[in-house]
């Protein structure tokens, strides 16, 4: 009973958020995009963030990898295609057409993590170079607006 309570609860909950991001992004005039692609899923997942960094500082590379693809393969595997279906039952379509510019960016991600864990090892200069590549991602999500952006047709 209590799942069912919570999970209501944060339902609720996700629908402010999802207002409120929309409206702070025209207020700052900073592309939706960029805040729900950066900015929330840092602050949503700092606690497993937090534990995938301790994991790694225990040398426990094992860990600490299974924590962070874990959970990137049941978002993708798993809660995208129920969000879908449920999206087709209540007729409020969610399709996965991505914009080119959202795919090729996930293409060359998984490109650049694969190649990074290929080896099996790690050391300081391959986590520098993700951690830049994120940044080259978080800087071109601020400065790419797609067509049908929320700034073109404020509410």
């Amino acid at each position: 009973m209590w799942l069912g309570v919570l999970t209501l609860f944060i339902s609720i909950l996700s629908d402010y958020l999802v207002n409120a991001i929309e409206g702070a992004s025209v207020a700052m005039d900073v592309p939706v995009a960029f805040i729900s692609v950066i900015l929330l899923p840092i602050v949503g997942n700092a606690a497993e963030h937090a534990s995938a960094i301790m994991f790694a500082v225990k040398d426990k590379l094992d860990i600490s990898l299974g924590v962070a693809i874990g959970s990137s393969t049941q978002i993708s595997m798993f809660v995208m295609p129920i969000c879908v279906v449920v999206g087709w039952m209540i007729e409020r379509p969610l399709d996965l057409d991505f914009e080119p510019f959202e795919t090729a960016t996930l293409f060359m991600t998984v490109l650049v993590v694969a190649f990074i864990l290929q080896e099996g090892t790690s050391n300081y200069f391959k986590g520098l170079m993700l951690l830049f590549c994120y940044m080259i991602v978080a800087a071109s999500f601020y400065v790419h607006v797609d067509p049908a952006s929320i700034q073109d047709n404020p509410q």
